[in-house]
């Protein structure tokens, strides 16, 4: 229950019982009533008045909480695929769960993708393959030179997401690529003051790497929810992509505490699909009926 009704609740039952039970009653005379007309006074119970009050505050507490669920009924988290390997990308996609693609320059070179034009026919095939956005990182590290940078992976094709470091000339980029309309992942947050940084500079996307936190003994789900309670308290539109994810507890775990989007390789993506209990019970149901069917 809201403050503002608990305190006018209040309000009623310590009236209720103020002097004795007596009601206390304000006597509202109009201006027209000092002139001796004939318009009477309004007698005015202060315990209805508070009573009727908390209905509508209780009301209206009720509608707001229902319009924030209706709001939100249709939001849920994205699965992008943190590869560059295309087959990987196409089964993903194929599953019907793909929402866009995250690749990073050591990605790039885990496929053997090296050249400027080798790069970007990648990324236009990447582009081909998905309908979602697809985050091309920047190699460059000084303001001037992300710029031009970005704006030539933009060109590219409408998906390309810029990805840009978490660096002071990053936020710089960041911000110039924001008021020209250009998308853009904030990429290496490892704390909620850079996201904070990242979400004021104008990023579409903040990618917080978890599993490389986990690597040095800090729990990434701690920063995941620490950046979504900053992102709600501000009405911050940036999306929390949450980076590095390693296995399927990972992708679980940041859908419960509220990361827009989760980006993982294939192999914990499917992971999710495995249960003991599936693959017994799928195997019971499989030989009962070859049984009845006499097989």
């Amino acid at each position: 229950m809201s403050a503002g009704v608990f305190g006018s609740l209040f309000l009623y039952t310590f009236l209720s019982h103020f002097n004795h039970g007596s009601f206390l009653r304000f006597r509202a005379a109009s201006a027209w009533e000092a002139v001796d007309t004939n318009i009477p006074s309004v007698n005015l119970d202060i315990r209805t008045i508070v009573f009727s009050s908390s209905l509508i505050a209780l009301a209206a507490s009720i509608l707001i909480i229902v319009f924030n669920k209706k709001a939100n009924s249709n939001k849920y988290m994205k699965f992008f695929i943190d590869t560059a390997n295309l087959a990987h990308i196409k089964e993903a996609h194929e599953l019907g769960i793909l929402d866009g693609v995250t690749t990073n320059p050591s990605l790039m070179a885990k496929e053997g993708i090296s050249g400027q034009e080798n790069v970007v026919r990648h990324y236009q095939a990447i582009c081909g393959i998905t309908d979602g956005d697809v985050s091309a990182e920047v190699i460059a590290t000084t303001y001037e030179e992300m710029v031009i940078e970005g704006e030539a992976l933009a060109k590219l094709h409408e998906r390309i997401v810029v990805k840009v470091p978490m660096i002071k000339d990053g936020l710089r980029a960041i911000k110039y690529f924001s008021s020209k309309g250009i998308k853009t992942n904030c990429t290496l947050v490892f704390s909620a003051g850079q996201a904070l940084l990242a979400a004021k500079a104008g990023a579409t996307y903040v990618s917080p790497f978890i599993g490389r936190l986990d690597d040095v003994s800090t729990d990434g789900m701690t920063l995941i929810e620490d950046i979504r309670t900053i992102y709600d308290n501000y009405g911050y539109t940036t999306q929390i992509l949450a980076a590095s994810a390693r296995h399927p507890m990972h992708i679980v775990n940041c859908a419960k505490v509220g990361a827009d989007v989760v980006t993982a390789p294939l192999a914990p993506i499917v992971a999710l699909l495995k249960h003991p209990l599936t693959d017994n019970g799928l195997a019971q149901f499989l030989a009962d009926h070859a049984k009845a069917a006499g097989k």
